[in-house]
């Protein structure tokens, strides 16, 4: 995660902080999306998309808009690098063999994160899948919600520990998405 290795303590030791869903999430992912596709055009193929938690409807988060971009390849995308930064958008290489990750406006707080992924790219199906699954199934979104809240309430600092906490019920519900099928309970 990215967290472990900012080099930031303090982005470490942040607490993870879950809210009830705001519709201004949505809001504040249309302003970015915005900016970022005159930032950035000529590179964006696949669309920028709201994922990750806070695009989900009735779906608790932690304050932070996922905003996922479709680019052609990771290589013909690193200008996107360099153009993000007057965005205050700070480039991290996490995951750099699937994605250029970038978090807004400092690591030690966040209130965006910008994944440039390989359009048609298995994480770039899979980040999508999963959340058009539990957009569309309330009870894979009250599974997923009741998770996240118990990690943060066992690992309020601990990112990482949240985060992988997580992985499992994502696999299986990506799998599900992606087989267009419900999970196995």
């Amino acid at each position: 995660m990215p967290d472990s290795h900012s080099g930031d303590s303090s982005d470490v030791n942040a607490p993870v902080h879950i809210e009830p869903y705001d519709v201004a999430w949505a809001e504040r992912f249309a302003e970015e999306a915005s900016v970022i596709g005159r930032a950035i055009a000529p590179w964006i193929t696949g669309g920028i998309h709201h994922v990750g938690s806070t695009s989900v409807p009735r779906l608790a988060a932690k304050p932070v808009i996922d905003i996922m971009v479709g680019v052609a390849d990771l290589e013909s995308s690193r200008p996107c690098i360099e153009l993000l930064k007057p965005l205050n958008y700070c480039y991290w290489p996490y995951r750099a063999e699937v994605m250029h990750w970038f978090c807004k406006p400092r690591p030690s707080h966040r209130t965006h994160h910008l994944h440039l992924v390989p359009t048609g790219s298995p994480q770039y199906l899979n980040v999508l899948a999963f959340r058009d699954y539990i957009r569309a199934h309330p009870d894979a979104r009250a599974d997923y919600e009741a998770l996240k809240r118990d990690l943060a309430d066992r690992y309020p600092n601990d990112r990482e520990a949240y985060t992988e906490g997580k992985t499992g019920l994502i696999g299986k519900l990506t799998e599900a998405a992606r087989a267009g099928s419900q999970p196995e309970t």
